[in-house]
């Protein structure tokens, strides 16, 4: 049975050291040892108004009603795990992320971009780390708001905005926390190109582009040297990234320096500088992408 889309917070708790430790005290204790570490995870989750929707391996997916339930729950099993003996001098550890947003229930399994967002933030965590997207900790209590702190921010594919991404630190009294510098503020990203007689204009509201011989591509390159997806130009924060897809290799010549020739491989753009598709620059006549990175 599906359910409609409701704001919940999505959370992904995985055991860091694991590898080693089956490497380290063999199969029958790692695994004792990895599922008293999840047992300690369910606890807390269900402690805190949470629901385990399932467990990988090594690693639980649970749901809460509010993104404080995620928040505390996620503080407990750190502390709780913290306390515990390393094991064949192994000391586990469990990254966490979480995010809160809108998701679908489907027979007990949740779905929707508010999973993928809460995957990618546990995967962004370290052993002992806490990382929530900015959103989520938006919606915190102020209580718990005071308890985070912005670490950076970061592109992801298919959203046109940054995602904040903040910690959560669980470790002491606030009183005891050291505060990061507030982070420099990110200039608008602008790249201007240029291919033939027109002119293309990147920025925050057209992040990507898509270059090769197929005329589904954003800039179609008629050369047969050219893959049909030869590369593509993508904002990455304040920057943007020449990623080459092709089989002869992309060429960009950044003004004033040597060529530089990329084979599956990719380079942030700077300055000005002209870009060719399977041929060297000095090899072209036409089907060359002129560019100027514009600092704002």
């Amino acid at each position: 049975m599906t359910s409609a889309a409701s704001e919940i917070a999505v959370l992904f708790a995985d055991v860091s050291g694991s590898t080693r430790l089956y490497e380290t005290v063999g199969d029958a204790v790692a695994l004792a040892t990895i599922d008293r570490c999840l047992s300690f995870v369910r606890t807390a989750c269900e402690g805190h108004a949470g629901r385990v929707v399932k467990t990988i391996g090594d690693e639980v997916m649970a749901v809460f009603p509010a993104a404080d339930h995620a928040a505390e729950a996620a503080a407990e099993m750190q502390a709780r795990i913290s306390e515990q003996p390393a094991v064949g001098r192994v000391r586990l550890a469990i990254r966490v992320g979480f995010h809160f947003g809108p998701a679908i229930e489907v027979g007990g399994d949740v779905f929707g971009d508010s999973v993928n967002v809460a995957a990618r933030m546990a995967a962004l965590a370290k052993g002992e780390q806490v990382i929530l997207s900015g959103q989520t900790a938006a919606a915190l209590s102020p209580l718990l708001r005071g308890r985070v702190r912005e670490i950076d921010r970061l592109t992801v594919k298919g959203k046109h905005e940054d995602i904040g991404i903040f910690e959560l630190i669980w470790q002491g009294p606030e009183a005891d926390l050291t505060s990061l510098a507030t982070r420099p503020a990110t200039r608008p990203a602008l790249i201007l190109l240029r291919h033939g007689t027109r002119e293309i204009e990147l920025n925050d509201a057209r992040p990507n582009l898509t270059l090769g011989r197929d005329p589904q591509n954003d800039v179609v390159i008629a050369d047969r040297m050219a893959s049909r997806v030869h590369a593509r130009i993508e904002r990455r924060r304040d920057k943007f990234v020449l990623i080459d897809q092709s089989s002869n290799g992309t060429f960009v010549t950044v003004e004033g320096e040597a060529e530089i020739q990329l084979r599956r491989e990719e380079l942030i753009l700077r300055g000005r500088g002209r870009v060719t598709f399977g041929h060297a620059l000095q090899e072209v006549a036409d089907e060359v992408l002129a560019y100027s990175c514009i600092d704002s």
